[in-house]
């Protein structure tokens, strides 16, 4: 079956990245058209626009897209091209898987940690009051008539919003994946003995579609510094994550850690309608056009999105390629060489190019 799918380069080591990633995502033999769009910087340039709107029109219609890093250029008119791209296709839970590779420098053998994080509401609303302006005097003046502390006329103020109404969304997404991949147990992380009104009806929220919805699932909580203690300790202890949008960023990098870098940290942005398959990691614009970044976490974010279109087998295999490369260790990248290995790293294309070796190999 014929695939049309939105391919996003990006901008930095974008490009490099996504090339290698869709070598190895065709030689699993899927038939895929990339429809070509451009984000950030790059679009900025040719369109004056940062996130165009054929850009949106095109996963519109095509409902799915794997999407390079791209940074937000001064000026563009967005906060956060990732996060107005989000916002604009209703793209409300990120799926981020974390598990061990052999071979990989990482300091556990066994992890297997997915985090389904929110994307809107909380910190990364952009609610802000700049210090000093006439609306943050006023809001500081409520505060004050609400009965709290009146907070010093220089603050500044970033506001979390968390609903019920997204939070259980949310809650939803993540339990039923957990269902459909086999998973037994997902773990609510909050902040609720401080934050009772937003984190508070985070985790209520969670519970209550737990209860009601999966009651075949067991579902658990725990405090988000707690959390981050139990993962660099016994990351075995934890199955899927579920958390507000801030904690779910922080703990994404951390269990990527947990596994030898961001170079192998993949990416879902899912909505009802549309999703968007991204690697965790940044545009690093400072290696932009060395052949030195990474593409296994694009690559593995194009497993995911393999999965997603109904191609689990070319899946399984994209997966066993990376797998068997890192493994194997001799074409991966600087970041993926142990400290003392005295085997010079190889560059993008080539680990790309491995890659799909390996896939075509096992065809």
């Amino acid at each position: 079956m014929a695939h049309d799918v939105t391919l996003i380069p990006g901008d930095g080591i974008g490009p490099e990245v996504c090339a290698a990633a869709c070598r190895a995502i065709e030689a699993t033999g899927v038939e895929i058209t990339w429809d070509v769009q451009q984000a950030g910087a790059a679009a900025l340039e040719r369109s004056g626009w940062a996130l165009p709107e054929a850009t949106l029109a095109s996963i519109r219609e095509r409902g799915v897209a794997l999407k390079g890093p791209v940074s937000t250029p001064s000026g563009s008119g967005v906060r956060s091209v990732n996060i107005a791209l989000r916002n604009a296709l209703d793209l409300y839970a990120g799926v981020r898987p974390c598990r061990s590779f052999e071979g990989a420098p990482g300091p556990f053998e066994d992890v297997d940690v997915v985090l389904v994080r929110m994307t809107g509401e909380d910190l990364y609303a952009g609610i802000e009051f700049a210090a000093g302006e006439a609306a943050t005097r006023r809001l500081l003046g409520l505060i004050a008539e609400a009965g709290h502390p009146e907070p010093p006329a220089d603050t500044g103020i970033s506001i979390k919003p968390i609903s019920r109404t997204a939070a259980a969304r949310l809650a939803r997404r993540a339990l039923s994946y957990a269902r459909t991949t086999g998973r037994r147990r997902a773990t609510v992380i909050h902040k609720a003995t401080v934050m009772r009104s937003t984190d508070g009806v985070f985790l209520a929220a969670a519970r209550q579609v737990a209860e009601r919805e999966f009651p075949d699932l067991a579902l658990d909580d725990c405090l988000v510094d707690t959390a981050c203690h139990r993962l660099v300790r016994r990351p075995g202890d934890f199955d899927v994550l579920v958390a507000p949008v801030l904690y779910g960023d922080l703990l994404s990098d951390l269990c990527a850690g947990l596994v030898g870098g961001l170079g192998l940290a993949p990416g879902a942005n899912l909505g009802d309608e549309h999703a968007v398959f991204e690697a965790v990691h940044g545009s690093a614009p400072r290696h932009a056009g060395r052949d030195v970044a990474n593409p296994m976490a694009v690559i593995l974010s194009g497993a995911m999105l393999l999965r997603h279109l109904g191609e689990a087998d070319a899946a399984d295999r994209l997966e066993a390629g990376v797998a068997a490369v890192v493994r194997d260790g001799e074409q991966v990248t600087y970041d993926l060489r142990a400290a003392g290995d005295p085997r010079p790293p190889c560059g993008t294309a080539a680990a790309g190019s491995a890659v799909a070796a390996a896939v075509a190999a096992s065809s």
